[in-house]
């Protein structure tokens, strides 16, 4: 467990936070409009190790063996020179910073953090990270990691597995969705698939069309199915001899010998991915956990919000939760992200399919 404080002067500006996985809709941008809550639990704080805000620079201007060695395999759009290992906590878990007026870049419905850092030491008045509660973007506060410094106050000895699936916790595949609807009318809200899970299945089908080696794949039936198997099939070519993937993980069954892919949860505090007892050569695809966690085992159905208690001994019978009214779709920004980064998207099929992402995406494929 740590405390952050200013490299100026040394004064706190968290309170103590211990580290997680970073979340995979970290930088998701969700929709139009739309108010997104606050990405990462209280006393938290996740790292990016890769270089993330201002300053960017454009692909033209990469060379390209650069972009390699930094594990950028296809063209983007830019690049960030930021320095990497930035710092994201909840902003209800910041201490003793103030607002930098002149850097409150956005203002859509917030900030954004587009001009640098916009919050400084209250103490020294180094600027020390940016705000981001811009709509459609997840609320967090980034501390800029060459403005400050963990100061270790307590060990914290990582959950191991089995644990850790003990106490976890799934994440629901649909929620209601909050956004602006204009100065007059205020907000509307109504049920979607949730941006966590457009994320993750973003993340996910990137590693599984490079899991799939041109062949087709079949995901397990149910809910993964739904997630996964019409942008498959979409985007792979049909044939007899698919590529098999299951979930595998804590308190599942050992995966069948001949299983070619398998879909794990990521270690919610160290980010590692499972790995089964018996060495396999199956690709594994990363999922969150709560969403691995629900996908392996679903509950039956969503409760709605509510409020108040019932009496001891009588128990709720809401209906359940309303479902989405449209397809699901994977979020093409987190797929773009994590494509780009696997060596197989040098490959001409799968350059071809990021390529032509915007007409997947017009397609409903994203």
């Amino acid at each position: 467990m740590f405390v952050f404080v200013c490299a100026g002067c040394g004064a706190e500006l968290t309170a103590p936070l211990s580290q997680v996985a970073l979340p995979v809709h970290a930088h998701q941008k969700y929709g139009n409009g739309i108010q997104l809550p606050v990405l990462m639990e209280a006393g938290t704080f996740a790292v990016e190790p890769e270089p993330w805000g201002p300053p960017w620079r454009l692909w033209e201007e990469m060379d390209p063996e650069e972009a390699a060695a930094r594990g950028i395999h296809a063209p983007v759009y830019a690049l960030s020179d930021g320095t990497p290992g930035a710092i994201v906590i909840a902003p209800g878990d910041t201490r003793g910073t103030r607002l930098i007026p002149e850097k409150a870049g956005g203002y859509c419905c917030g900030l954004d953090g587009a001009d640098g850092p916009n919050m400084a030491c209250e103490t020294c008045g180094l600027p020390v990270a940016s705000r981001i509660d811009d709509c459609s973007l997840w609320q967090a506060v980034w501390l800029a990691p060459d403005a400050v410094h963990r100061r270790p106050i307590a060990d914290v000895v990582p959950l191991p597995w089995a644990e850790s699936a003990a106490e976890g916790k799934g994440t629901p595949p649909f929620e209601p969705i909050t956004a602006w609807a204009g100065p007059r009318l205020g907000t509307h809200h109504w049920w979607s698939w949730s941006p966590q899970w457009e994320a993750a299945a973003g993340r996910a089908l990137a590693h599984l069309l490079a899991a799939s080696e041109g062949r087709p794949v079949a995901v397990p039936d149910g809910l993964a199915e739904e997630v996964f198997q019409r942008s498959l099939d979409a985007l792979l070519p049909a044939g007899p001899t698919a590529r098999r993937a299951v979930l595998a993980g804590p308190e599942l069954p050992s995966p069948d010998a001949d299983a070619d892919i398998l879909l794990v949860p990521v270690h919610p505090q160290t980010g590692e991915l499972w790995s089964p007892a018996e060495a396999t050569s199956a690709y594994r695809v990363p999922l969150p956990f709560g969403v691995w966690r629900w996908l392996a085992f679903p509950e039956p159905h969503l409760s709605a919000p509510a409020s108040g208690v019932m009496p001891d001994g009588v128990l709720r019978d809401d209906p359940p939760a309303p479902r989405p009214c449209h397809l699901f779709r994977a979020d093409p920004g987190v797929f773009r992200h994590a494509l780009v980064r696997l060596p197989a998207v040098r490959s001409p099929w799968l350059r071809e399919i990021l390529e032509n992402l915007m007409s997947h995406l017009r397609a409903g494929l994203f």
